[in-house]
Order: C-alpha cells, then sequence, then structure tokens
C-alpha cells in the first residue's frame, strides 16, 4: 500500500500543540539608518538591503529624538522603498518618547510600515503595551495595511522571558539579539559587540612537549541558540544583530556564518559594506538549493508512481528530509521574488 508524503505546508504537526507561522519576510539583511539623517534614505532605499529600519532609538542623540521621529514619517510618506520591507525601531518604553513614536508613527505614516521595532523588551507585558498603542492608533486613523512587531532581546531579564514575550501578541514577527546591550545587563567583561573575546577560551590537554592550545569559545551561542529556539518554537523569525567592526569582514562573515547555521535567517548591517556579505552570507549555497530541488522531485516521482518512499543518491528520503529541503526551497523563492533572479 502506497504511504501518501504530504508538502512540508500539509504536514502533520510534529506535536498536537502549534503555533501559527508569523507573517515571512525576506530577511537576510537589515540596514539600520539613523533618523536624524534624512540625507542618506533615498541611498538606503535604492540598495541591496532586504529590510530597512529607520532608527530612533540608539542611533539618535536625545536632542534630535523629535526632529528625527518627523523625518521618518515624512520618508514613510515621500520614498519610494521599492521591495523592501520598511521598519521604524522606536525608543525604548523607559523613554518619554516612545508613546509618540509609535501614535504619530502609526497615524501618520501612511501605510508603506511594514513593522515596528521594540527595544529592550524585558516581559511579554512590553510588547502587549506597544500593541495596545498600536492597535488603538490604527484603528484611530483607519489603517487599513496590516503590520507586525519585532522584538529585541537584549537584557538578560529579556532572554529569562523570552519564550513569554515569544508567545505574546499576534502581531509578532521576529526575535533579534542585542549583544551589546545584553552584554552590559549580564555584566560581562567585554566591550565587543559581536565576535569574540580573547580571555573567552579552552585550553587543550598538554601534548608531548607540554604545549597547550587556546582555542576561543564563542561568547553569544547561548543567548543566540535560545532565542532561535524561542523564536522557531512559536512561528517568528530569529534574526542576528549587529556586528560593530565594520572594517572587519571576516569577523562579521564569521559571526553571520554560525549565526546561520544556528537558524537565523538573516543579520544586521550597521554600515553599507555589511549589507552584501549578509545577504549572501544567508542565502542557501547553490548546491544545497539544487540538492533540495532533487529531493522533493525524487520524492514527487515516487509519490506518481505510488511509492510512499525514495531514494536519492543512496540515502533514503523521508518526512524529515522533505521538511528540511522544503525550508531551503521556500527561502530560495522568497530570495529569487525579491531579486527576480
Amino acid at each position: 500500500m502506497a504511504v501518501l508524503i504530504l508538502s512540508y505546508a500539509q504536514m502533520p504537526p510534529m506535536s498536537f500543540t502549534t503555533y501559527e507561522r508569523a507573517t515571512q519576510r525576506l530577511y537576510r539583511s537589515k540596514l539600520f539608518v539613523p533618523g536624524s539623517r534624512p540625507s542618506i534614505f533615498d541611498k538606503a532605499a535604492k540598495g541591496p538591503a532586504d529590510v530597512i529600519c529607520l532608527d530612533l532609538e540608539d542611533a539618535v542623540a536625545p536632542a534630535e529624538k523629535v526632529e528625527a521621529r518627523k523625518n521618518v514619517i515624512a520618508a514613510l510618506n515621500g520614498i519610494d522603498w521599492g521591495t523592501k520591507t520598511v521598519t521604524v525601531r522606536i525608543n525604548g518604553l523607559d523613554t518619554h518618547w516612545c508613546n509618540r513614536d509609535v501614535i504619530d508613527i502609526i497615524e501618520l505614516g501612511g501605510e508603506r510600515l511594514d513593522a515596528l521595532m521594540i527595544p529592550k523588551v524585558g516581559v511579554g507585558a512590553d510588547v502587549y503595551a506597544i500593541d495596545m498603542l498600536v492597535t488603538q492608533s490604527a484603528k484611530a486613523s483607519g489603517r487599513r495595511k496590516e503590520f507586525g512587531l519585532e522584538v529585541i532581546i537584549e537584557s538578560a531579564l529579556g532572554l529569562s522571558n523570552v519564550e513569554e514575550i515569544a508567545k505574546s501578541s499576534r502581531r509578532l514577527e521576529s526575535l533579534h539579539f542585542g549583544s551589546a546591550d545584553y552584554a552590559a545587563s549580564q555584566s560581562m567583561r567585554t566591550t565587543n559587540i559581536g565576535g569574540g573575546n580573547s580571555q573567552y577560551v579552552m585550553l587543550t590537554d598538554a601534548d608531548n612537549a607540554g604545549a597547550r592550545e587556546r582555542h576561543w569559545a564563542d561568547l553569544w551561542h547561548y543567548p543566540l541558540f535560545r532565542m532561535c529556539q524561542a523564536a522557531r518554537a512559536y512561528g517568528l523569525t530569529p534574526i542576528d544583530g549587529p556586528f560593530g567592526d565594520y572594517n572587519d569582514a571576516d569577523g562579521y562573515r564569521a559571526q553571520a556564518e554560525r549565526t546561520a547555521v544556528l537558524g537565523c535567517a538573516g543579520k544586521w548591517a550597521i554600515h553599507p559594506n555589511q549589507v552584501p556579505l549578509a545577504n549572501d552570507i544567508y542565502t542557501p549555497p547553490a548546491r544545497e538549493v539544487e540538492k533540495a530541488e532533487a529531493i522533493l522531485a525524487a520524492m514527487a516521482e515516487a509519490q506518481a508512481g505510488g511509492v510512499g518512499a525514495a531514494t536519492f543518491k543512496g540515502q533514503l528520503i523521508d518526512a524529515a528530509s522533505i521538511r528540511q529541503a522544503e525550508v531551503i526551497v521556500a527561502q530560495m523563492k522568497l530570495i529569487r521574488e525579491r531579486t527576480g533572479g
């Protein structure tokens, strides 16, 4: 008797309890643009980044916050952002700029906004509070377009409550990791924004001559893994955060390749020269895409012949193989739609 192998989208859930997958966006690179620098908005809109984040928070000095908000509202209404995802990072809930950021951006920013980014989220109630403001402002302005929320996990409190945060709002689409503020929150002895630390090492056992090698360990592995796990469990997209030294392409690439393996879909760019790196790293390698497409083709052929399983290059293709292949193929579909490739 033939066994029907369903597509990934049709597959029965792995658990009786499931969470609906949030809106999926192409998110290989997210370029941050200070709201206080409107002169570079148009250049960012024409650049290669998948996502543009107009920043009202850390990149803007306190004296420029109000003017930056006006600049961002004008940019949302006046600039052609093409097919890019456009988000705005508001100021934190602990500031007096936060509520006006939300209300003014939603009520005056037109229909182009795709998501609001909430920084320094510590508990699920933080997201609930912004969701409430967003919902009320959208109703007040008669806004038609649905848009999402993004959260930055950048504190010990936020990481401790990451599961609560991940299921706190139906608007939530993605979790992002902020290494600098996280390090400060945990009193980590480092000033790096991403990357390694020469004191965070392991020593090998001594060889015959008594020599021992030092191997640098990854400072960020646990919080990133924890965030990725929570995001994927609750249907969200995990995104790696900033890498501070924008002149260190090799360091950026090493960090991004690690997080791509962990399950992150993309990474921040704090300088335009990081965007091509992110786009390259978070695009599945051609050989992996070809293999995934071949696996799906082999299974489709087997099903057409009334067979419930297939082999590919001497290996059995099962339901797990199909799920892995369809993740890669779906990612490439988004990329091809965005780039026309």
